[in-house]
């Protein structure tokens, strides 16, 4: 029986820092990933823009060129996941982060058992993805269309530019209307890792999303908050 040797993914490292980076480029390597190290955030939009990388690690404190805006560039390129990692804890921060796109957000300091197990969540949601893609195509007048080839949403041909992880999350709440779905089932299905308390990864992210549907003037559903328990995408109540 021959076997086919498939491709190890591709990282593009971008950290300024030269022990991290180093660091980062070496156990990366020895987990088995290739991994490209830039320094600076206009050596790492030029990279990208030449390669197709799995995943990207973007420090935002980078000269000239910081993360934030490299990650603004990185999204009109394309939709290859970005991890953010950063020494900053401000909640402001991640905010920022997840509205220009961000898939995931690490504060320094990090194992590299953390990294590791982020990394793979991500690879795993890609393939899946790939190998299975719901058809959820709505063409009656006020209802979305999903555009699966860009992993964006449109009304009356009106992009609402959502990120890879807002398009997961309105799917998985589209596949099941009027249902429930708690965090640590969204965590799970969306964002490909366990729920902690502390996390508030998928808030802003249903915060984003929301912001966005109105902005394309969608009044068919809305993400509703259930205390305690989760998100649902239910019918507007009618006033």
């Amino acid at each position: 029986m021959n076997l086919v040797a498939t491709p190890s993914p591709a990282i593009l490292a971008i950290e300024d820092d030269p022990v991290l980076g180093a660091y980062l480029h070496e156990q990366l390597q020895r987990g088995g990933f290739q991994v490209t190290w830039c320094r600076n955030g206009l050596e790492g939009l030029e990279t990208a823009s030449r390669r197709v990388f799995d995943v990207v690690l973007l420090d935002i404190l980078l000269p000239g060129l910081n993360g934030l805006e490299a990650l603004t560039q990185l999204r009109r390129q394309g939709a290859t996941p970005v991890i953010l990692m950063s020494a900053l804890g401000a909640e402001a921060d991640r905010i920022v982060g997840f509205k220009r796109g961000a898939d995931d957000y690490l504060p320094k300091p990090f194992s590299m058992d953390e990294l590791q197990v982020r990394i793979e969540a991500i690879l795993r949601r890609v393939r899946l993805e790939r190998c299975h893609r719901p058809q959820l195509q709505h063409t009656d007048r006020g209802e979305l269309e999903f555009d699966e080839a860009h992993l964006d949403v449109r009304l009356a041909g009106c992009a609402a530019g959502l990120t890879p992880s807002e398009y997961r999350l309105l799917e998985m709440l589209t596949r099941n209307p009027d249902e429930v779905l708690s965090k640590p089932f969204l965590y799970q299905q969306v964002l490909q890792r366990g729920y902690s308390q502390h996390d508030r990864s998928l808030d802003m992210h249903v915060s984003q999303l929301r912001r966005k549907l109105k902005g394309i003037g969608y009044e068919g559903r809305q993400i509703r908050t259930v205390w305690g328990k989760g998100y649902v995408l239910s019918a507007l109540e009618v006033q």
